[in-house]
């Protein structure tokens, strides 16, 4: 007989593959993006990389939010196998927070020209990246209701379809922008908003695509997520919010931490956000890993929890901490050993203007390789946490981790230290390894602070 160990490891890992290859599907839809504008120019691509980073705070603050319906799920499924109303419930509230979320970001990123300048930023880079909001900010209520979507079948431990529809979604994505981007297939020529309408319309292939596969496959259909969807449930409701704006709160410090990253570096020079633009799109997609184990870890872990298993919960929450960093070593050895092949893919190393540029790429992706430990243990730690329902003290030690530490470190090394984008990548890394640490031992300790129910 296996193991419960083994029967552990072996559902979280055929529960983790399809997520990780569908977070890759996703990261190489915003990196065909990039690419697509580095055949415009660097300035474009720097352009690009503000507005995108705009928009990304914005997105993942969503996406928070929307992730509450995997603990929801997996806990209620945990208390009772073949639940369909409950489950339902979840899906409807979990839409409705999102539609809610959308009319105050869509406000914002409209002014995205006018919030860049009033950073700081280059006049012809934040008329850029307006440009690029423009056509790029109503991809918003899409993706995230395909991402609540994803959560749902996710949550069923069916993951497969959406990853499907994602890698159908990747040439869709480059040939809608290499139509609206250059002037193909009989539109008009239009740069960056061109690049903003071609992510609205992927986003939208994603959403409906796969809605459609859920109305047709009778193992989700039996759960008729298109019947009463305006039916008030003010308590889900409530529930909803109150998991997931923690966990929207503490991506949202993560990723501004990144995104205020990029503007400090656009306050050094183009070459030095133009290569972080570059440098953080491979972590990004390395990243995509340990995230995937995370979400996996979040379904497993709530599965537990849900039934009560003390024993369940500890094996799911280890092993989903072990295989991700297990994973971070091998990705740290890939990010030293072949750095200037990884930037080639986005930049042209034959080009003289773009020596600068490739340079400080190598040299952020050098500080890439070390943090990638710590990286897989934060992410992988939240979703452990995530899984038995502990969102808000996570969200302080985000907070402290991502802006004291992170921001501050960093800003003190590349101002006053003078070691400019390699001292803001030094203080990523050290925002991201003390998150991780305050995570990790939170969850050595979940039975002793009561977490866990048995």
């Amino acid at each position: 007989m296996s193991s419960p160990w083994r029967i552990e490891a072996t559902a979280l890992v055929a529960l983790a593959l399809p997520m990780i290859a569908g977070n890759i599907a996703w990261s190489a839809i915003a990196a065909t993006d990039l690419l697509l504008l580095g055949r415009l120019g660097a300035e474009s691509v720097a352009a690009g990389a503000l507005g995108i980073n705009l928009f990304h705070a914005l997105l993942l603050f969503g996406m928070g939010l929307v992730t509450a319906a995997s603990p929801l799920i997996a806990s209620e499924r945990g208390r009772r196998r073949h639940s369909v109303r409950d489950v339902r419930r979840t899906v409807h509230q979990t839409l409705r927070a999102a539609a809610l979320f959308v009319i105050p970001a869509w406000a914002i990123l409209w002014q995205s020209e006018a919030i860049l300048l009033a950073m700081g930023q280059d006049a012809d880079l934040a008329h850029g990246a307006g440009r690029l909001m423009r056509g790029l900010q109503w991809a918003l209520l899409p993706f995230l209701g395909f991402t609540t979507l994803r959560t749902f079948i996710a949550a069923l431990e069916r993951p497969v379809w959406g990853l499907l529809i994602m890698l159908a979604a990747i040439p869709f994505n480059v040939l809608a922008g290499w139509a609206l981007i250059f002037g193909n297939l009989g539109f008009p020529p239009l740069g960056l908003f061109g690049a903003g309408l071609a992510s609205t319309a992927s986003s939208c292939f994603l959403f409906f695509g796969l809605l459609g596969v859920i109305l047709i496959d009778r193992r989700f259909r039996r759960y008729a997520l298109v019947g009463r969807f305006w039916t008030r449930d003010r308590e889900r409701h409530r529930q909803v919010w109150a998991l997931g704006l923690p966990i929207a709160i503490t991506l949202g410090f993560e990723t501004t931490v990144f995104n205020a990253s990029a503007l400090l570096m656009g306050l050094i020079d183009r070459d030095s956000l133009a290569a972080h633009a570059v440098a953080i799109q491979i972590a990004a997609l390395v990243f995509m890993v340990p995230m995937g184990i995370g979400q996996a870890a979040t379904i497993r872990v709530g599965l537990a929890y849900g039934r009560h298993d003390r024993a369940g919960v500890g094996r799911a929450g280890w092993l989903a901490l072990i295989i991700g960093t297990g994973f971070a070593c091998c990705a740290a050895l890939a990010l030293i050993l072949m750095p200037l092949t990884l930037v080639s893919a986005f930049l042209d190393l034959n080009n003289p203007a773009n020596a600068r540029t490739v340079q400080l790429a190598v040299s952020f992706l050098a500080v890439a390789a070390l943090f990638q430990l710590v990286d897989a243990a934060q992410a992988v730690g939240a979703g452990v946490l995530r899984g038995v329902q502990d969102t808000r003290v996570p969200m302080i030690f985000a907070m402290i981790g991502y802006w004291l530490v992170g921001i501050g470190v960093g800003t003190i090394l590349a101002f006053p230290l003078r070691m400019a984008g390699l001292g803001i990548w030094l203080g990523l890394a050290a925002g991201l390894g003390s998150v991780a640490v305050l995570l990790v031992t939170r969850w050595s300790l979940r039975e002793r602070l009561g977490l866990v129910r048995g």
